[in-house]
């Protein structure tokens, strides 16, 4: 059995930081693919940044500039550096990553989320 478990939101001013975390564990053979989504109160889930597993990133263009993802592939750990956070950032961030399971079963795995909540 495979999860993800986000930490790091939290409350945070306008023109602040967080640093978002989400490890993958379990019976994992290889993680492809990993990235970070959010759903804001009564809008869709929307990407925020994917990575590859050789280090390739792709950005939505309300995260360009402001956002940067890695990883570390020694401890399945895929990581969102938030700066220059806006109100409109306040969402529930969710994990995302396609994992190849022991038993060579590739599944699209998301984890349930951490709340990010920018405010003065």
């Amino acid at each position: 059995q495979v999860q993800l478990v986000e930490s790091g939101g939290g409350l945070v001013q306008p023109g602040g930081s967080l640093r978002l975390s989400c490890a993958a564990s379990g019976s994992i053979f290889s993680i492809n693919a990993m990235g970070w989504y959010r759903q804001a109160p009564g809008k869709q889930r929307e990407l925020v940044a994917t990575i590859t597993s050789g280090g390739s990133t792709n950005y939505a263009d309300s995260a360009k500039g402001r956002f940067t993802i890695s990883r570390d592939n020694a401890k399945n750990t895929v990581y969102l550096q938030m700066n220059s956070l806006k109100p409109e950032d306040t969402a529930v961030y969710h994990c995302n990553a396609w994992i190849v399971s022991t038993d060579y079963v590739g599944m699209n795995y998301w984890g349930k989320g951490t709340l990010v909540t920018v405010s003065s």
